[in-house]
């Protein structure tokens, strides 16, 4: 299955959440690959703590293969490659976990039929080599979302199943932001629509989740006065008010402290043995990831 991140907006958690996904299936026993198609900020590698590519490769990265100028991207192995120690120990029944980065200082470009036919081929062999890809794109209706609302649409990727995830933060800008990428004329649904897609059913491959959100009841808001709590309690019944409006529901990532100071992977032992993180979150990442291929969670029998 391939699993397209978006989000209207840079800084809404996008990139961090969807490798967070990618480790959540690949430790069930899935074999992921997660392909950074966020050509202006190719940072995945990062996050994985993945050196020399932090900010995308050097040579045949996902850029330099749509452009034609590499037969194969470079694939980074997460658990040979990570510096982060407890990757390195690749935690036992656990799948492959496959990075493939972008280039560094590639940036937007423009997509011909040419690269289109090489987005195609390599998410057709992406599916069949993995149970998961997770395609990160570039924010906003960018070149990298045409590409796969096109490829997506072709014939050839007819049988091939896919889903889609839009990221956003608990604000009204990014609320009215995240309903436009998707809902908006030129949206996803309207692009997709555009390029051949049937809109139902590219509406019913659409989730959204709200990143870092905010529990007005929680320990971390407790010193704050009365005035405080009450003004965070109607914030809080507005934007769900708007989310509804503008259909936006679905998952929740709580607000969480240590990925407001660094990007990274939430583990279990992030949140059993040093109790950096917070078990809340990390069990909103295993429900997400599990529902990724829960038909049931997607309206399907």
């Amino acid at each position: 299955m391939l699993v397209f991140a978006a989000s209207d907006k840079g800084g809404t958690g996008r990139s961090v959440t969807s490798a967070n996904l990618a480790y959540q299936r690949a430790l069930t026993g899935d074999h992921v690959a997660y392909v950074d198609f966020d050509f202006g900020s190719p940072t995945a590698a990062a996050v994985f703590d993945v050196p020399g590519a932090m900010r995308g490769t050097e040579e045949r990265g996902l850029h330099s293969y749509l452009e034609g100028e590499a037969a194969e991207p470079a694939r980074i192995d997460v658990w040979r490659q990570t510096e982060h120690p407890l990757l390195r120990a690749r935690p036992n029944q656990s799948g492959r976990l496959v990075l493939f980065p972008g280039d560094a200082g590639g940036g937007e470009f423009a997509t011909g039929e040419e690269s289109l036919e090489r987005c195609i081929d390599l998410l057709l062999r992406l599916n069949g080599e993995f149970d998961v890809t997770v395609v990160d794109l570039s924010a906003g209706r960018s070149y990298a979302v045409d590409m796969v609302l096109a490829a997506t649409a072709h014939p050839r990727m007819r049988n091939v199943p896919f889903r889609w995830l839009v990221f956003h933060r608990w604000t009204r800008q990014h609320v009215i932001a995240a309903s436009g990428l998707v809902h908006a004329g030129h949206g996803i649904i309207g692009g997709g629509v555009e390029r051949g897609h049937d809109e139902e059913s590219l509406r019913a491959a659409i989730r959204f989740v709200r990143a870092a959100v905010p529990d007005p009841d929680s320990p971390l808001w407790s010193q704050g006065s009365p005035a405080q709590a009450a003004w965070m309690q109607a914030c809080d019944e507005a934007l769900r008010r708007l989310a509804a409006e503008h259909r936006i529901g679905d998952s929740v990532v709580p607000l969480e402290p240590i990925l407001q100071w660094r990007e990274q992977l939430i583990t279990e032992e992030d949140v059993l043995s040093t109790q950096i993180a917070n078990k809340e979150t990390l069990e909103a990442l295993e429900e997400i990831a599990r529902r990724l291929t829960d038909d049931s969670h997607w309206g399907r029998p």
